[in-house]
């Protein structure tokens, strides 16, 4: 994994020693309006970083590749892609509610996706978010994501309260 400059953005691969910043952010409640929850601990975040710096599955079959996002040397929230053997991948991010409405979150996510089609060989990008997440719905459709088609939605079910969108890629 590479470094990646989205100025004034520096997303580095994540590592056990970005827990402590990122529990901070991970810590803030508003993050967790729609779906999962803050980690239990520093101790299970630092664990689970150590597990992810493998950047792979067990099986080897999928690429884990995750960055920290950084602004003025401060973490402020990550963006990670599951890459599959057929060249798809599915997206994610996570950012303080601070930083939410500026674009940093569009920025981060648009350098992930540049990397993953120029370094990877992703040509099909997936999200599966909470439909009524309307900030996140808005946020992927400004960087091209649309809903996914019923190929696709049979393909990939989700819940019937979550969303399936895609972005195809030119590789």
């Amino acid at each position: 994994m590479r470094l990646l400059a989205a100025p004034p953005l520096i997303l580095e691969p994540l590592e056990a020693r970005h827990a402590g910043a990122m529990f901070s952010v991970l810590s803030d409640p508003a993050i967790y309006q729609y779906e999962n929850h803050p980690p239990s601990s520093l101790e299970w975040l630092e664990d689970r970083y150590t597990r992810l710096e493998t950047r792979a599955s067990a099986d080897g079959t999928e690429l884990w590749l995750n960055w920290v996002v950084l602004l003025d040397h401060q973490a402020i929230g990550y963006v990670q892609a599951t890459v599959e053997p057929d060249g798809l991948a599915w997206i994610a991010y996570e950012f303080g509610s601070a930083y939410w409405g500026r674009g940093l979150a569009s920025l981060a996510t648009r350098a992930v996706i540049e990397e993953l089609q120029d370094g990877y060989g992703v040509h099909t990008l997936l999200a599966e978010l909470v439909a009524a997440n309307h900030r996140s719905v808005r946020l992927l459709e400004r960087i091209g994501f649309e809903p996914a088609g019923t190929e696709l939605a049979m393909a990939h079910p989700v819940e019937p309260h979550e969303r399936l969108m895609v972005r195809l890629l030119t590789v």
